[in-house]
């Protein structure tokens, strides 16, 4: 799996990419009216995230119902630390879609063809590594996470099942990423469906009939990511566009491996530094009481579905300005901006509202314990009047992210989300220690955040310039 570009083969691709013109079954986000593109993107992606939210929740709901409660701890720890681990992973495949769909707007299909079966290589790789180091050191690092002795062996159980199937997961997001470059966001949800029914069917079959507690669960899990897998490679194998994959084509090309790690490796590093602070964030929290975590924690779930048009909408602007880019439509990207923006802002300004004034009534779902309430509440009384900062923050992290800026968003991200959120944890909340001090960190780094996104995309030079 080695080689790089020959200067004769990129010279004819260079060429072939003015040249080719015909029609291609992805959707070209190009032309059109800008706002109805960005939106029609997102739903399906919105519905896709909406399954991966449940599809996370489905396994700690049957193991805590019918399992045991160190069961659903097992499972809980195992998620965050796969969280960390993941997402570094899922960075490098968003830099493989904001590649892919600069050359997919630019119609240089020789070059798209090199990208797409260099980034199937690489999960390949990744996600044989990931099997071996999971399976080998899963045990050494639940230890390190102080992971309690009764939780230990399930959790151990839980985590090398788990990592045996990360090159199907690793597979399905890059392939999925791969398609929605090219503005394909409908079939990478039908395929996630999919997999979320077959996890809640295994799931209930392989605890209620087989009684396989934590490993029916994780097998579960593995099986369904394995279909997922096989579908996306299914579609990119039996296509006849440009982006198809053929297996004896799949290797990695350096100097394309170096343009996709460059773009996705920052993505990785923010997303996985960013989920450490989450969980330093939390344990600060869990300082204060089980009613406290219980309460956050439930906040925290209803705030995952809240977010969710958000991230989409990111994702929808990361395509629609690589694709723009590629296609060297620079007035385009400006006025995405600003469209997705203005579509996000009346969405979160809604929301805010509505969880504000009836998220009681909301959080009585999850338990009906009045400080658990109390303290859901209390917490969506200082984080919901902000949401409007991570609408300004998600669209030009998106935007920045397809215009191939990852290393700005990752020093924004992670500083702001990163490490002024610990500096204010471990410096300034000890002078005024109360519950609502740790639950600021969130909107004061929030703010901060939109402040300098906005800062660097009215100042930066971050478009190519105008021929």
């Amino acid at each position: 799996m080695g080689g790089g570009f020959h200067l004769e083969e990129e010279k004819k691709a260079v060429n072939t990419g003015r040249e080719e013109k015909q029609e291609v079954k992805g959707v070209l986000m190009t032309e059109g009216v800008i706002w109805k593109q960005i939106l029609m993107f997102s739903l399906p992606l919105l519905v896709g995230n909406v399954f991966q939210q449940l599809y996370n929740t489905v396994d700690s709901i049957v193991v805590g119902n019918y399992v045991s409660s160190q069961a659903l701890a097992a499972v809980g720890t195992s998620n965050s630390l796969i969280n960390l681990i993941i997402g570094m992973f899922l960075g490098i495949s968003v830099g493989a879609g904001v590649i892919i769909s600069q050359y997919y707007g630019a119609r240089n299909h020789k070059k798209l063809s090199w990208a797409v079966h260099t980034c199937i290589a690489l999960s390949i790789i990744g996600g044989v590594g990931m099997i071996v180091l999971g399976v080998l050191l899963s045990p050494v690092i639940l230890v390190w996470m102080n992971t309690p002795a009764d939780v230990l062996a399930e959790s151990t159980t839980y985590l090398r099942i788990y990592f045996c199937g990360s090159l199907f997961n690793i597979v399905y997001n890059m392939g999925s990423g791969i398609l929605r470059a090219v503005g394909d966001s409908k079939r990478p949800l039908y395929f996630l469906i999919a997999a979320s029914l077959t996890n809640v069917v295994l799931d209930l079959l392989f605890v209620l009939a087989f009684h396989w507690n934590v490993a029916g669960v994780a097998i579960a899990t593995v099986a369904s990511q394995g279909i997922s897998a096989v579908l996306v490679m299914w579609v990119l194998m039996t296509t006849k566009e440009p982006y198809r994959v053929e297996l004896g084509k799949i290797r990695i090309d350096k100097r394309m491996m170096k343009r996709v790690l460059a773009v996705g490796i920052p993505s990785g590093i923010q997303q996985s530094i960013i989920s450490l602070s989450n969980v330093i964030v939390q344990s600060n929290i869990n300082v204060y009481g089980s009613a406290a975590m219980a309460g956050f924690g439930s906040y925290s779930k209803i705030e995952g579905f809240i977010m969710l048009p958000l991230q989409t909408t990111c994702m929808s602007a990361t395509t629609f300005t690589g694709q723009n880019i590629g296609a060297k439509k620079y007035d385009r990207v400006k006025k995405g901006i600003i469209q997705g923006m203005t579509m996000s802002a009346i969405y979160t300004v809604v929301v805010s509202v509505v969880l504000y004034t009836f998220g009681g009534t909301i959080l009585k779902i999850f338990s009906s314990d009045l400080d658990v309430i109390q303290f859901g509440q209390e917490a969506i009384r200082i984080i919901a009047p902000f949401y409007l900062t991570m609408t300004v923050h998600q669209i030009i992290m998106g935007t920045l992210r397809g215009a191939r800026k990852t290393v700005v968003t990752m020093l924004i991200g992670v500083g702001n989300m990163c490490i002024l959120r610990m500096i204010y944890i471990n410096f300034l909340v000890p002078f005024f220690p109360s519950y609502h001090a740790v639950v600021l960190c969130y909107p004061i780094t929030w703010i901060t955040t939109m402040l300098m996104d906005s800062l660097y995309c009215w100042k930066a030079k971050w478009l190519p310039k105008t021929e």
